[in-house]
């Protein structure tokens, strides 16, 4: 068996899965993928879009919410990454491949780096959104998790193909 760790952002895309799948044609073992979702928690949320709407000092942070708000929120941020999971393991498992997957909490990086050693992976995908300045200061996610795996780590940008990813052009 060719294990895969794939890291996802956001749940796959029909073209995702498809060229996900694509990397390992031809290979004489079969291929299985266990796919990592996180989920981040609500009041890391609420902070991020106070202080997008305004400065710390002007709205107070979560204390704001009453806990069972943030209960309701951090239920609703599982539930909307249990279901982009399952797309992403039926849109795997649609190009015949083996799909496993859970959801992580806190540290993605930490994540992956855990599934891969409990699966012996041979190799690891980070499959994200364009994050121009973290891959220049090398501060992403496929970065960090290179220094911490020792097999081939590949970084893959959602939602474009092949081509636009080579060229730049989304």
């Amino acid at each position: 068996m060719y294990d895969v760790v794939l890291l996802i952002e956001q749940g796959l895309s029909e073209l995702d899965a498809r060229q996900v799948a694509s990397l390992h044609d031809g290979l004489d073992d079969p291929v299985a993928y266990h796919v990592l979702l996180p989920v981040d928690d609500a009041s890391s949320h609420v902070h991020a879009a106070l202080g997008s709407i305004a400065g710390y000092e002007m709205i107070p942070p979560t204390h704001a919410l009453s806990d069972e708000a943030l209960a309701r929120l951090d239920a609703e941020l599982v539930e909307e990454a249990k279901a982009g999971l399952a797309r992403s393991l039926t849109l795997l498992r649609a190009t015949g491949r083996r799909a496993t997957g859970e959801l992580t909490h806190g540290n993605p990086v930490r994540g992956l780096v855990r599934a891969a050693a409990d699966r012996d992976a041979r190799e690891a995908i980070v499959l994200t959104g364009p994050h121009a300045v973290r891959d220049f200061l090398h501060v992403d996610w496929t970065s960090k998790a290179r220094r911490s795996l020792g097999i081939p780590c590949l970084h893959l940008i959602e939602h474009e193909t092949f081509e636009q990813q080579a060229g730049g052009n989304a």
